[in-house]
């Protein structure tokens, strides 16, 4: 490493997030610009440690030490190439990941470990901003075209690594505008939607087709579709959201997250105006039922449309400030976190479980009955137990499910093409990414479940690779994954 002594004479700095009551004023990100000099110094607190357990961290397989010590020795092209070695998108992974990277990095067993995140963005920022990143065109050209269904990280990522290898290749999408949830699940606060567009210019240029407004299986016949192509990727990801059967759920007021959050995403894209919006938190209690990213994507985006108040139930307990001894180092640690949206006011409410949906006479939402519970272990199996005297009514106008996802939609494409499904609703694969139907592969969340970002890119490019084997017979494509690995949990 450039500077052996760096991580025991520097701490960890991270870019300051702007004002709270300043950027509820916008939906812009909400990070402040971190200096290239500052940059260069969180690099050199990426020790020597022999093993980097955070190439392993990473189901990217990042060589992260590498364009660590690069940036520290002022060679940010050097370190732009080694990061698009094994990411197509990090500008995507930069803003997105939860960085398990940095939860395995040897640095973290007993200090703050190093801002991998942090340095993965500013790179690839860097590379834009010095125009380093131009389209990459295939040295030859096939005869064979593939379909990819589905445009999110997963799909972007399988048609890029297939187009660069030579093949025709063409990106279904049924909504409007390519990017999957990139585009319409993630707030522009999160990140901006001119992150995406920049990428597609170069998946345009090197000659990706994209076809927006295409609800395979339905606009588009299966028939059709094989017909057309010589390998299918399903891409889809796992968009059946979980529900709350519970009386009630019927009420007016009563939304999936996905049935809320894209609404804003259009107010930005200029397709309406704020107030024409249909769900809209503007002046409302609003009551999110789920503790995770999505929920918290929800009360970011509450915030700024100007609810009156915003609670955020779990029904698990808060988790621990600290790694418990039972989540040890470089597993991820299951801790209490603060993000974006948490700091910008609202409340978390932890070990409540939702009994009832309670509306008034013309079937509006106007409260929710809830009762604490502890967890507890019976008959070896972690219950719910409700606390005694502690059953009350939340007033709310609106309520947000976000709990996750179930699998993805079965009705139209996936019915079409027979493949199989297990136990869990998603699309069984072999080792090579295949499905049970010839010629038909699968990757990211349709086949994994829900997941994070940085498994959906990993998988897309060992996907693409898995195909170019099977219509060429060999593949020089990298595959980082295997569809059997798991995370370090």
């Amino acid at each position: 490493m450039g500077d052996i002594k760096g991580f025991l004479k520097h701490r960890r700095e991270v870019p300051t997030r702007r004002p709270v009551p300043v950027r509820l004023r916008d939906w812009k990100e909400v990070y402040e610009d971190f200096a290239p000099d500052r940059l260069m110094v969180q690099a050199s607190r990426c020790m020597d440690c022999g093993i980097p357990f955070c190439n392993n961290g990473c189901p990217l397989g990042n060589i992260i030490p590498d364009w660590n010590d690069l940036v520290y020795r002022d060679r940010w092209r050097d370190a732009m190439d080694r990061l698009h070695a094994t990411n197509n998108f990090p500008e995507f992974t930069g803003r997105l990941c939860p960085a398990p990277c940095e939860a395995a990095c040897v640095l973290g067993i007993n200090q703050d470990p190093v801002t991998i995140k942090q340095i993965e963005v500013e790179i690839v920022e860097r590379a834009w901003a010095e125009k380093w990143l131009v389209p990459i065109r295939a040295s030859r050209f096939t005869d064979k075209k593939v379909a990819v269904i589905g445009s999110g990280p997963a799909g972007l990522a399988a048609a890029q690594q297939l187009t660069r290898a030579g093949h025709q290749v063409v990106v279904y999408e049924r909504a409007d505008r390519i990017g999957g949830l990139l585009r319409y699940g993630i707030p522009e606060f999160k990140m901006e939607k001119r992150v995406i567009e920049r990428r597609l210019a170069q998946m345009r240029a090197e000659g990706t087709e994209f076809r927006t407004g295409v609800d395979v299986g339905r606009d588009i016949t299966v028939d059709r579709l094989r017909a057309a192509h010589d390998a299918i990727v399903l891409a889809t990801g796992s968009t059946t959201a979980r529900d709350l059967p519970i009386p009630g759920r019927d009420l007016a007021g009563v939304h999936q997250a996905m049935e809320y959050l894209p609404w804003a995403n259009r107010v930005q894209e200029g397709d309406i105006a704020a107030e024409g919006v249909p769900i809209s938190a503007a002046g409302k209690h609003v009551v999110i039922i789920g503790g995770g990213d999505t929920g918290a994507d929800c009360l970011g985006t509450a915030h700024r449309q100007g609810a009156a108040s915003v609670q955020q139930f779990e029904i698990m307990q808060r988790p621990p400030d600290e790694r418990p001894a039972a989540n040890p180092w470089p597993t991820w640690p299951v801790i209490f976190r603060v993000s974006s949206a948490h700091e910008e006011g609202g409340e978390r409410v932890y070990a409540v479980n939702t009994l009832e949906l309670l509306g008034d006479d013309e079937g509006n939402l106007r409260a929710l009955r809830v009762v604490d519970v502890d967890q507890q272990v019976l008959d070896g199996r972690p219950t719910f137990v409700p606390v005694e005297g502690s059953e009350r009514e939340v007033p709310a106008d609106i309520v947000l499910l976000a709990m996750g996802f179930v699998g993805p939609e079965r009705a139209g494409l996936l019915d079409g093409l027979g493949v199989a499904l297990d136990d869990r609703g998603n699309i069984v694969r072999d080792d090579a990414w295949a499905t049970s139907e010839e010629g038909v592969f699968v990757c990211g969340d349709a086949g994994r479940g829900q997941s994070l970002i940085v498994w959906a890119i990993a998988e897309g490019r060992s996907c693409a690779a898995a195909v170019d084997a099977h219509l060429m017979g060999e593949t020089d494509l990298p595959a980082p994954v295997r569809p059997t690995d798991r995370p370090l949990t």
